[in-house]
């Protein structure tokens, strides 16, 4: 079951929460919910064999499989990152960030926090490079319609003399 989730997944957080009491853990799913990423807890034992059978390259995650683990899995790169940030915002406390793997590229430690949730998702990205595509094109046009308009007046202002 898990390998077949890990794969509807681009992205994946191993995070500890051991230490949030039910009220804590509660509101985590729901924040999680809410931002639409899949929390799951799981055994490490099961979880490294869905990383062996899976089509990604995981293995630099293995030695973070130990003591309690939670899955957090999302679409959106940074989503997680943010939603961890946000949640402690709120309790100052766990969930800690184990590990990552975002789009290919694998994150270890606490400290890579920041960072991931300074990662702009695929659709921000190309939404950025569309607006640079077309930053340019509107200067034309709008050259375009300004020249138009000078020569128009300059035109009528001949024509009635």
């Amino acid at each position: 079951m898990i390998g077949n989730t890990l794969g509807e997944y681009a992205c994946v957080y191993l995070v500890q929460t051991a230490g949030l009491n039910a009220e804590k853990t509660s509101a985590l799913r729901r924040a999680c919910f809410k931002d639409d990423v899949k929390m799951l807890c799981v055994k490490n034992t099961l979880l490294k064999k869905a990383f062996e059978s899976s089509e990604r390259d995981y293995s630099e995650l293995y030695d973070l499989l130990h003591g309690e683990t939670t899955l957090l899995l999302s679409n959106t790169g940074n989503a997680p990152a943010k939603l961890i940030k946000k949640f402690r915002d709120k309790n100052d406390t766990l969930p800690m960030l184990k590990g990552a793997y975002v789009e290919e590229t694998v994150y270890i430690g606490e400290a890579q926090l920041d960072t991931l949730s300074n990662i702009k998702s695929k659709n921000e990205l190309i939404a950025d490079v569309i607006a640079l595509l077309q930053s340019p094109a509107k200067n034309v046009i709008s050259g375009l319609q300004s020249g138009a308009t000078k020569l128009h007046g300059i035109l009528e202002t001949l024509s009635n003399k």
